[in-house]
């Protein structure tokens, strides 16, 4: 039996145009973590400063990351990060825009990711129990599929 061959998608016929996806997920953390990341009192820094960047970051580097995504001619990334005290998590909403020939839905994903991991990372001394929970697609505007909202 042969092993099945992996490729990239060709996508040198489709037309470019503006894809937009959204992306959610969110951390699980004591109270007492989320005062200490509000309070701005984590030993490595500022958290949601760290986790914002780092999200950036990972969504530009998506197709590095993924073995089979296209680089992308991404034209913003936006992410929203948001304690809920009350709820014991931390909110991460990330909007990954691009003008180019296939979706950006990995790369909306992966800035969530690389924002979570942040977090976990920077708190880790502190809180062991954290728990990296329900991410997924929101919505995704652009190319033959049409639009997607969760």
């Amino acid at each position: 039996m042969r092993e099945k061959e992996f490729k990239m998608v060709d996508i040198g016929s489709k037309n470019e145009t503006e894809r937009i996806a959204e992306a959610v997920g969110k951390i699980k953390l004591s109270e007492d973590t989320i005062q200490s990341i509000i309070k701005d009192q984590i030993p490595k820094g500022n958290v949601l400063s760290a986790a914002q960047l780092a999200g950036i970051m990972a969504a530009k580097k998506t197709h590095e990351l993924i073995p089979l995504c296209h680089p992308l001619k991404i034209t913003s990334i936006e992410l929203e990060i948001t304690p809920d005290l009350d709820n014991k998590y931390i909110l991460i909403k990330s909007k990954v825009k691009a003008l180019d020939r296939t979706g950006v839905e990995m790369e909306a994903l992966t800035a969530v990711i690389g924002a979570a991991l942040t977090i976990y990372d920077m708190c880790k001394g502190i809180d062991k129990r954290m728990i990296i929970d329900d991410i997924h697609l929101l919505s995704k505007k652009g190319g033959r599929s049409g639009e997607f909202k969760w």
